[in-house]
């Protein structure tokens, strides 16, 4: 680990020092949420959009976080951020409403207040009464609208604040191209919902980090499969790291399979879905060989297979060879990308969550269902969120279950005695790992120190602690 030095850096509230211990405060503290408003929101990479919600020249949409707002428009020069605002007198150009959008192709940007205008490309077109004006105050280069660092990536557009930004891909390293090898912009909204959570921002997040909470939240997981999941935490079994164990009865473990696929696939509804399920179910009664090891290597090398066969049969775009792809093309079953967005993809369909901030004790939470089409047949693009009470019946079973402790867990936090999270290193690693990279942007480490502690946020899903490469405010964290 290079030395500790705290150097030009800014003073971190409430800093990880332990890796194990996360402070509560961090969770409910307003000078701490004003610290990532100021130092971790203006320069890291958001999901803003899809794709498909701005396919014609002229599309926008408006994405909003905290206090910014962002328009995301198609021109004809590709896609182009710009900050949400008025040159002259700094009034919202766009209505700042949820799921807010539209075509500019002809009539471009207006003020609603004094009528200035602005063309799809952020070049200003007219000013009302040019000649009351200083000359000097309506420069062409002054009054174009101001840009916003945007780059596409399957299927979706992130935005950052920051034009100096590292490269959307040069943080993620082989996860970018992995996720793009899997096809994963041909995909499509199935569905799109929306909920407020009384909780901070991080323990929406954190809730989706590992899957140790599968045994009591999600029971019907552990129900269809109790082998994997007993094997992955069960203190019987050897615990984290140990081999799953299998039935010695090899048909028993392909049906103990399926049954966790559609229990995922009922309760995520697009984590695996009714298409790829309905493959799984016909090849239940295939003849296997005896090992149970063999027989479930060559029971999944044969689903890959007919789901590649069926998929791209039907017309589906982007569908890779699905065998190969789990070689070539490794992802995890759920991918993190920092700070905010999530996406666990399997197979050809893909469920995908975004957590953006409201204030200290409060997030918004939503969840796509991305699943493909084949051509010709895409439905029309969603454009914006369907709004549920966090304990809607509406949701799907697994994250309502998940939504249940969240309000509960941030009440708790405020308990007398409750000095900060406890986490295990060899499975919760990535909150810890991605709290850590958070310090890094509050106390101002340099570009080259966050992109490397951002790479090993990937694929940690159920992982370690690991070390960063950098402390918190000049204070060397231990590892063991």
């Amino acid at each position: 680990m290079p030395a500790c030095t705290a150097t030009e850096l800014r003073t971190v509230l409430f800093p990880v020092t332990d890796p194990e211990k996360i402070p509560a405060q961090r969770y409910y503290a307003e000078e701490f949420f004003n610290a990532e408003k100021d130092h971790l929101w203006s320069r890291v990479w958001q999901m803003a959009c899809r794709l498909e919600q701005i396919p014609e020249i002229g599309d926008w949409v408006e994405y909003s976080n905290l206090d910014r707002s962002v328009i995301v428009v198609r021109t004809n020069e590709g896609i182009k951020a710009f900050n949400n605002h008025c040159r002259h007198r700094g009034v919202r150009l766009t209505g700042g409403k949820a799921g807010t959008h539209g075509n500019c192709a002809q009539s471009g940007f207006t003020c609603p207040f004094h009528g200035w205008r602005w063309d799809m490309n952020g070049r200003n077109t007219f000013v009302y009464g040019k000649h009351l004006f200083n000359e000097s105050l309506t420069a062409p280069e002054d009054i174009a609208l101001k840009p916003v660092r945007c780059e596409t990536w399957i299927g979706c557009v992130f935005i950052n604040h920051d034009l100096d930004a590292p490269a959307l891909a040069d943080c993620l390293g082989p996860l970018s191209r992995n996720l793009e090898s899997r096809g994963l912009a041909e995909m499509r909204m199935e569905w799109w919902y929306a909920t407020v959570l009384p909780a901070n921002w991080k323990i929406a997040a954190e809730a989706f980090m590992e899957s140790y909470h599968v045994m009591k939240t999600h029971p019907e997981l552990q129900r269809a499969w109790p082998t994997l999941w007993n094997g992955m935490f069960g203190q019987d079994t050897g615990g984290i790291g140990a081999p799953t164990p299998l039935h010695s009865n090899a048909r028993k473990n392909i049906e103990m399979m399926v049954r966790n696929l559609e229990a995922l696939g009922g309760g995520m509804a697009s984590m695996y879905h009714r298409k790829e399920l309905d493959v799984a179910r016909r090849l239940l009664d295939i003849d296997l060989p005896e090992d149970p090891q063999e027989a479930m290597a060559y029971w999944l090398e044969t689903f890959r297979s007919e789901l590649t066969r069926t998929l791209r049969e039907n017309g589906e775009p982007g569908i890779p060879d699905f065998n190969t792809a789990i070689t070539d093309h490794p992802i995890n079953r759920l991918e993190y990308i920092f700070p905010h967005f999530f996406l666990l993809s399997p197979y050809a369909s893909s469920a995908a969550y975004r957590v953006r901030p409201l204030a200290p004790e409060k997030c918004l939470f939503e969840i796509w269902s991305l699943t493909r089409y084949p051509r010709g047949e895409e439905p029309a693009p969603i454009m914006e969120p369907t709004v549920l009470p966090y304990d809607s019946e509406d949701f799907p079973l697994i994250p309502r279950q998940d939504y249940a402790n969240i309000p509960l867990q941030q009440r708790g936090l405020h308990s007398d005695g409750f000095e900060y999270m406890r986490l295990s290193r060899q499975v919760e690693g990535l909150i810890s790992n991605y709290q850590r990279t958070i310090d890094g942007y509050l106390a101002g480490r340099p570009d080259s120190q966050i992109v490397a502690a951002i790479k090993k946020l990937t694929g940690t899903f159920d992982d370690r602690i690991v070390d960063l490469g950098f402390p918190a405010n000049g204070v060397c964290a231990t590892f063991s």
